[in-house]
């Protein structure tokens, strides 16, 4: 115990602007909420502000009509003192395929070019291959590249599995470790056990991110800073708890007065948690916060179901009118992971594995119906899975096709160049190659709109210039 009594205080990564309203209001905060705030979250402190990546890029286009890169520097214009960091999908940037080399060295390079510091970097099989073209971009411009190891449970995942995965990570060129732990899978003492291990095994510093939905995430988190864990992840009050994060504030006053103060000021997060309240209140009130997602859903730990997974299930059974199944599809969740290698449930093999085990259930026969991302699971196009798939449900699955042992990205030809072809027409920028890379028809729904905007205000200033006002 005479380790912990040394002062080290803990650090925050803010996570408001981006995984709170992510896992609470399905990511629909727009910039121009952001912005009138950042000036007084730029004083706190933070270790970092996570403001971008996961399902925010995606969201501005689709339904905010946002461009995100523009949110990106218009956030990085604001923050003066205060480090950015994003989300990134490994192999699939922020898109939901792989990609090949060239266009996941080229986001890597824009998205620190417009104002991110730290990239966060996983892969939903833990499939170290998958990180390895984005750690090297990110370190090759001089980035922050912190790779996360996707958490769960199962036989696979011995304490001798997560440290053996840490050197590797350290070895690959990370600046830090982040542990994962999407679903809030991980209870106090196991935290604990394993801070511990990875402290032992690794050199570089140590980031907890966990989900409150299973109600333990802050004593979790209690349990991994006096284990020696360097960071927590934190949401400012009115977007925490439920599937998000525990509450800044609250930890914030948990660690007072200890060798982990983290000396931030109680009376500026009382500003900022004053400044988004109302914006809760009105998410409640238009149901675009349901309350489902801010209580505590034990089964979590039964099923390791993500929260916003478990929201996923419960849509897709109401538009096939199979509500009542429910129970079932929840029973064959973990079913249908251990016939797919066990993956860690996280975006996209969480959507994968839950999205087959409807089909099983609603279907009333196993694999009768499979998706065409199963067989993509199946036939190793994501990457390798810890454990081998189930040989019967993979034969029935994809038949006689070959399934690929390399890395998946190895057999992807460059595709910038075409890409730039195929796009040119709507190009106004170099990021908007990406924008369309990813979301090839919702970026050119974006950049349509966007024409049709820049036409409406030009119409409207000539309409000012032709005018003539009598003297």
């Amino acid at each position: 115990m005479a380790d912990n009594k040394a002062k080290k205080p803990i650090k925050i990564t803010e996570t408001i602007l981006r995984d709170a309203h992510q896992s609470l209001i399905a990511t629909r905060m727009t910039t121009e909420q952001m912005l009138p705030i950042i000036d007084k979250m730029d004083k706190v402190g933070y270790h970092a502000v996570e403001c971008w990546g996961g399902a925010t890029f995606d969201a501005s286009l689709r339904f905010l009509k946002e461009d995100p890169w523009e949110r990106l520097r218009k956030l990085r214009n604001g923050f003066k003192n205060t480090k950015l960091q994003m989300l990134f999908r490994g192999q699939n940037i922020l898109g939901y395929n792989h990609y090949a080399d060239d266009v996941v060295e080229y986001f890597v390079q824009k998205s620190l070019a417009n104002g991110i510091d730290i990239i966060r970097i996983f892969d939903c099989l833990n499939d170290i291959r998958n990180l390895e073209t984005a750690v090297k971009a990110a370190n090759k411009e001089n980035g922050h590249a912190q790779i996360a190891l996707s958490y769960t449970l199962g036989d696979a995942y011995t304490m001798d599995y997560w440290k053996d995965m840490a050197k590797k990570i350290e070895d690959l060129g990370a600046k830090s470790l982040c542990i994962k732990d999407m679903a809030g899978l991980l209870t106090p003492y196991e935290a604990t056990e394993l801070v511990t291990a990875l402290k032992e095994s690794v050199g570089i510093p140590i980031d907890l991110h966990t989900h409150y939905t299973s109600g333990v995430a802050a004593m979790t988190y209690m349990k991994a800073v006096e284990a020696g864990c360097d960071i927590i992840d934190t949401a400012m009050s009115p977007f925490a708890l439920g599937t998000s994060q525990p509450a800044t504030e609250v930890m914030v006053e948990t660690f007072r007065g200890t060798p982990y103060d983290t000396g931030l000021d109680q009376n500026l997060l009382a500003e900022i948690a004053e400044y988004f309240r109302p914006m809760r209140e009105e998410a409640l009130q238009s149901g675009l916060m349901n309350t489902k997602v801010l209580g505590v859903n034990i089964k979590t730990l039964m099923y390791q179901v993500p929260g916003g997974m478990l929201s996923n299930l419960v849509s897709q059974l109401k538009e096939m009118g199979q509500e009542s199944k429910y129970q079932e599809v929840l029973e064959e969740v973990p079913r249908v992971r251990k016939d797919f290698g066990e993956p860690p449930l996280v975006t996209p093999s969480s959507q994968i594995v839950g999205t087959q085990a409807v089909l099983n259930v609603v279907s009333g026969e196993r694999y009768k119906m499979v998706t065409k991302e199963s067989k993509k699971l199946l036939s190793g196009e994501f990457g390798q899975t810890v454990k081998p798939f189930d040989p019967e449900v993979q034969k029935k699955c994809i038949g006689d096709t070959k399934p690929i042992t390399c890395r998946p990205a190895d057999l992807i030809k460059p595709q910038l160049a075409d890409l730039e072809k195929e796009m040119s027409q709507w190009k106004k920028q170099d990021e908007d190659v990406l924008s369309y890379a990813l979301f090839p028809q919702v970026a050119t729904e974006f950049f349509k709109y966007r024409e049709a905007q820049k036409t409406k205000v030009d119409a409207t200033l000539a309409d000012k210039e032709n005018k003539v006002y009598p003297v």
